[in-house]
């Protein structure tokens, strides 16, 4: 017999359609495109400006965003497999990742604009601030899950760190690091526009400025909406990535 096709996406959708319509009418209520312009108006936006949006200031954000995030995960993961291999490491190094997302980034942030100018290398460090720690501390409590009854079962068999590290605790820790990406994506995305909105000359957060000196509502969300759409669909890519590279997941 032929399975029903699930529908799991139906209630976001119904939900999502719901909330546009609200924000619709509210917006049509006030009456008052500067404060909160509608949904349409947003989109109309963004079509109108498709040009200077997709080809000039979301490549930026996207380059900023991407270098970060890798640079998040090479310094993360290095960490992370520093503090599991050392106790000392530990001791010493937990304490300022943990003591490095106490600095507001809205302060920072200008002070990497004096130090490195306009460049793109400013926004990529606020980038590589606000993410690797979730991706340090995620995966370094994924490499500590691994079960210590297994790592002795291998260590009687003559297995070397190595070993243990490649066929338990790698294992163990692959589903933390891909929800360590899955949150870091949407950090990254904010620390990029941030950076923008504080010292740039392109990019989706300086063109949400630019907008806002205009009064133009529309065009100051319409590169929210951009980023958020980005957003969603990078983790979503990561979730398939995750699905097929963890298939074991929920296994006992």
């Amino acid at each position: 017999m032929r399975k029903l096709p699930h529908y799991n996406n139906f209630p976001v959708l119904i939900v999502l359609l719901a909330l546009l319509m609200m924000w619709q009418l509210g917006a049509m209520n006030l009456n008052a495109a500067y404060i909160l312009p509608s949904p349409i108006q947003i989109f109309r936006k963004i079509w109108d400006l498709r040009m200077p949006l997709f080809t000039v200031h979301l490549p930026a954000t996207l380059l900023i965003t991407s270098i970060g995030l890798v640079l998040s995960i090479v310094l993360g993961v290095a960490l992370a497999i520093l503090m599991d291999v050392s106790v000392l490491l530990r001791k010493c190094l937990y304490p300022i990742v943990v003591g490095s997302q106490t600095i507001p980034t809205t302060a920072i942030a200008p002070l990497f604009v004096l130090w490195f100018g306009y460049e793109i290398w400013s926004k990529v460090l606020v980038v590589i601030l606000i993410t690797f720690f979730p991706i340090t501390i995620t995966v370094y409590d994924g490499l500590r899950s691994a079960r210590h009854d297994m790592k002795e079962l291998l260590l009687t068999y003559g297995a070397t760190q190595r070993d243990i590290f490649f066929k338990i605790k790698f294992p163990c820790a692959l589903p933390y690091f891909f929800s360590a990406i899955k949150m870091a994506i949407p950090i990254s995305v904010i620390g990029a526009a941030i950076g923008e909105w504080l010292g740039a000359q392109s990019g989706l957060g300086y063109f949400s400025r630019r907008m806002m000196t205009q009064l133009d509502g529309a065009g100051v969300f319409a590169p929210i909406v951009l980023l958020s759409v980005v957003a969603m669909a990078s983790v979503a890519l990561i979730a398939l990535l995750e699905r097929r590279f963890v298939h074991w997941r929920g296994e006992s």
